[in-house]
C-alpha cells in the first residue's frame, strides 16, 4: 500500500514532486559543506607557497597549517555526503528557525558585500576605522536595533583589536589616516 505521498506506480511525477526532489539535494546546507570544502583546498594550496626551515623537532611553519586546511578538506567531504545523503542539522532548542523557509540570500549577499567592501579598504582607511565600519554595517544588516550603539561598539573594537596585535603581540596592521595618532 502505497502513502498518499507516493506517487501511483507507473505514474509520472509531477512538477511539485520534481521541484521537491532537486529541492531535497540542493539546499542551503550543500553550499556550505562546499565552501568548507573550498576553503580547505584552498588552505593546503596556499601553504604550499610557505619556505622556511622546519625547528628541531621537525615542525615548520606549515605543519599546523596543513594540518587545519585538511581537517577541514576531510570535514567539508563528510558533511557533502550527508547533505547529499538528506542530512540536516537541527535546529537548537532555543531558536525560533523554520528549517523548511528559504535561506535569506539578501542578508547573505549583503553581509558578503560588507566584507568585500572591508578588504577593499582597508588599506586606505587603515584598521580602526576599517574594523569600525565592518562592525556597524554587520550589525545594521543582521537587524541591530540601536545603531548609535553599535557605532560606538564597532570603534572600541577596532582600537582595542588594534593596540592588542600592534602593540601587544608586534602584529603591524595597516593604520591609514590614523598613522602617528595612535
Amino acid at each position: 500500500m502505497s502513502s498518499p505521498d507516493t506517487p501511483v506506480s507507473g505514474a509520472p511525477p509531477t512538477g511539485a514532486e520534481e521541484r521537491d526532489k532537486r529541492r531535497r539535494w540542493w539546499r542551503p546546507e550543500l553550499v556550505l559543506a562546499l565552501v568548507v570544502l573550498g576553503l580547505g583546498v584552498l588552505v593546503i594550496v596556499g601553504t604550499l607557497d610557505v619556505s622556511a626551515a622546519a625547528s628541531q623537532l621537525g615542525i615548520g611553519p606549515r605543519f599546523f597549517p596543513m594540518l587545519v586546511g585538511g581537517s577541514m578538506v576531510v570535514v567539508g567531504v563528510f558533511y557533502v555526503a550527508d547533505v547529499l545523503r538528506g542530512g540536516r542539522g537541527d535546529p537548537e532548542e532555543s531558536e525560533d528557525v523554520d528549517v523548511d523557509a528559504p535561506a535569506d540570500w539578501r542578508s547573505v549577499g549583503l553581509v558578503s558585500g560588507i566584507f568585500l567592501a572591508f578588504t577593499a579598504v582597508l588599506n586606505v582607511v587603515g584598521w580602526i576605522i576599517g574594523s569600525a565600519l565592518l562592525f556597524f554595517g554587520l550589525s545594521v544588516v543582521l537587524g541591530a536595533q540601536h545603531k548609535a550603539r553599535a557605532a560606538v561598539v564597532g570603534v572600541v573594537l577596532g582600537v582595542l583589536t588594534y593596540l592588542v596585535f600592534v602593540k601587544g603581540l608586534g602584529v603591524t596592521l595597516p593604520a591609514g589616516p590614523l598613522q602617528g595618532v595612535i
